[in-house]
């Protein structure tokens, strides 16, 4: 049983390599910038959509990291600010949630552009 823990955590590691291979930042981040807008569900929640082309590197990766769901755990690095959080999927692209302690330590507010750089994490 380790060594199939062992040979899947190489085969990931192979994987996310080849997807930040296809990335323009060197350094294995995928980097945009996007809109913070506001979910008014019923649990309200703050949000940046990853742009399509990233979502797309992302969905090819998400079968290797992904927790559940579609749920791809990141760092995310905002500002100043670094958090782990997850990405939600929804309607083919994925949603960086940006929580009250962010938002008020990088001053910001629905509607401000913000540049956000996506490290995968494994889980």
């Amino acid at each position: 049983m380790a060594e199939l823990g062992r040979r899947k955590a190489a085969f990931v590691e192979t994987r996310v390599v080849r997807l930040r291979a296809v990335d323009s930042d060197f350094s294995g981040n995928l980097n945009f910038s996007g809109e913070v807008w506001f979910w008014r569900g019923p649990a309200p929640w703050y949000f940046v959509s990853v742009p399509e082309p990233i979502s797309q590197q992302l969905k090819a990766a998400s079968p290797l990291v992904t927790y559940g769901w579609g749920m791809i755990p990141v760092k995310v690095e905002l500002g100043q600010t670094v958090w782990a959080t997850s990405l939600f999927p929804k309607e083919g692209l994925y949603l960086v949630p940006i929580k009250a302690s962010v938002r008020a330590s990088e001053h910001l507010s629905e509607g401000d552009e913000v540049s956000i750089r996506l490290t995968l994490r494994s889980g």
